[in-house]
């Protein structure tokens, strides 16, 4: 997955109102699906500038925030900093490329992340393996789209087929998934329709 288009654009990612805004409904959307408590460990994937933790804090216990992109990592650095995300650790985790930590979560959380992803099914099996026994895993992304999305040279996801990804979980090895709607993204004059896919490692 490459960084260069986050490098460039974290520093001015949170002055997108649109993007604060998205981040707030996919966490309404997690706490609605999900039960949460001061000592649920989260580990946000693809945090970008860590708007969807923000939008969770109070909620949540300790989080890790994960990304690829070091201009998003500066950002998340001096957000830790100031004191705007308390609580919070940050790695710089690929798990396409990288094996998973030896570490487990409660909640592992990605908005807008996955169409980016090329080796899916090395990922999914990647957050099982980081997930704790009865943790969560909840997916944010788009619905499948003409793409337009991403007009110029994408070679991800043009969103997903929400039976094909429940199969995909499935086969990771989760549960209880479920599809929901989540949200919407208007780019250009085009809205699109955002889902949360959640789904759970058996206990």
């Amino acid at each position: 997955m490459g960084t260069e288009h986050f490098d460039a654009t974290a520093a001015d990612w949170d002055r997108d109102e649109q993007k604060v805004a998205r981040a707030r409904e996919v966490a309404r959307a997690v706490a609605a699906a999900v039960p949460l408590t001061s000592r649920t460990r989260v580990l946000d994937y693809g945090a970008g500038t860590g708007l969807v933790t923000q939008a969770l804090a109070g909620r949540i216990g300790p989080a890790t925030l994960a990304d690829s992109s070091h201009g998003m990592r500066d950002v998340i650095r001096d957000k830790i900093t100031t004191g705007a995300l308390p609580d919070v650790r940050l790695w710089d985790l690929d798990l396409e490329a990288q094996p998973p930590p030896d570490e487990r979560f409660d909640l592992i959380v990605t908005s807008l992340v996955l169409h980016h992803i090329k080796a899916l099914e090395r990922v999914l099996s990647r957050f099982t393996q980081l997930l704790a026994p009865g943790g969560y895993l909840c997916i944010a992304d788009l619905d499948r789209e003409d793409g337009t999305f991403h007009p110029h040279d994408f070679d991800g996801h043009h969103g997903f087929d929400r039976a094909e990804l429940t199969t995909q979980l499935k086969d990771a090895g989760l549960g209880d998934v479920s599809v929901r709607d989540c949200t919407e993204y208007v780019r250009d004059g085009v809205t699109y329709s955002v889902f949360l896919a959640v789904a759970r490692r058996p206990a």
